[in-house]
């Protein structure tokens, strides 16, 4: 893999590839809660007016909605902040949506910490835990906007609810676009430690990755947008191959990937792990990135845990 190329939008890419299906398939509609120009929803609603719908800041409602039209046949997008898709209508998605396996794709923009200035009220750390227990519930996280865009075709063709997670910030382009549910991008070969990380933190694994490589350590990372279904091969194999991985997220500890990576191994092949994430706290009101470092997921801290990983291994002095 190169070196990531400039940030893109993936709210934007999410709207495009939304006015994209729209041209597809006639059937298509998509909802929101009042901040299509926040989410790219907007975009669609300009092309398909007749299809687009803003229900108000009504997002529990707006599920039950998306559940009716999905029930009489229709392929849905419904989009909100993750804050207000996740957890205040965590009910109607439990309920409306996944209890009746209805075909709605919630697309939740301004996830993490990187919402940054709105607070904590705002950031959503939880969103992924919650989502993944809900039974036959897809979950993914685009790493770039070009990722996203293929997850938006990917969880259009893939029966049931689905829920995608994006980031407020621009992020650079770290993959080559390519998507498929239930597969983890392996963007950079590596044996002496594997580094799994999710979303707006993928990018620092590859720059890690890039300096240790520079003193002789082969990292081997892997892009795990497919939160729900995971790669379950690809990560007992770099398991077996590294024997250390360190686990990257926008998000809380306690029930993010870096828990299911804990998990995974420890059933099936024990190898050291370390999470870096979201500790039990809320996050607070700041500048997006210098946040991120605050609440432990900076250069320097990823670079620690790496190094404790590979002292662990006996590849460290």
């Amino acid at each position: 893999m190169s070196a990531p190329s400039p940030a893109g939008s993936l709210r934007a890419a999410y709207g495009d590839a939304l006015v994209e299906l729209g041209g597809r398939d006639p059937e298509v509609v998509v909802l929101d809660s009042d901040l299509a120009g926040a989410t790219g929803t907007a975009r669609f609603g300009e092309r398909f007016p007749t299809r687009f719908f803003n229900v108000g800041a009504m997002e529990a409602t707006m599920m039950s909605i998306a559940a009716g039209m999905s029930l009489g046949g229709r392929p849905v997008f419904a989009s909100s902040f993750a804050v207000f898709a996740a957890g205040q209508a965590y009910n109607a998605v439990r309920q409306s949506i996944c209890y009746q396996r209805a075909n709605v794709k919630i697309v939740a923009s301004h996830g993490g910490l990187l919402v940054g200035a709105d607070g904590a009220t705002h950031q959503m750390v939880e969103d992924l835990g919650l989502m993944r227990g809900l039974p036959g519930m897809t979950v993914i996280v685009p790493a770039d906007a070009p990722s996203a865009r293929a997850a938006t075709f990917a969880v259009h063709d893939r029966p049931g609810p689905a829920y995608v997670r994006l980031s407020r910030e621009d992020l650079p382009t770290v993959t080559d676009g390519s998507f498929a549910v239930g597969r983890a991008a392996e963007l950079r070969p590596g044996a002496d430690l594997t580094i799994v990380a999710v979303g707006a933190l993928v990018a620092r694994a590859l720059a890690v990755a890039e300096e240790l490589a520079q003193v002789g350590v082969s990292t081997r990372v892997l892009d795990f947008a497919s939160v729900k279904p995971f790669d379950e091969p690809a990560l007992l194999r770099a398991a077996r191959d590294t024997g250390a991985i360190l686990v990257l997220e926008e998000h809380s500890v306690l029930t993010g990937v870096g828990a299911l990576v804990a998990a995974t191994t420890a059933e099936n092949y024990p190898v050291p792990v370390r999470r870096v994430g979201v500790p039990d706290i809320f996050g607070e009101s700041g500048e997006p990135w210098a946040l991120v470092d605050r609440c432990g997921m900076s250069m320097e801290r990823i670079r620690d845990e790496a190094w404790e990983l590979l002292r662990l291994k006996g590849k460290a002095p």
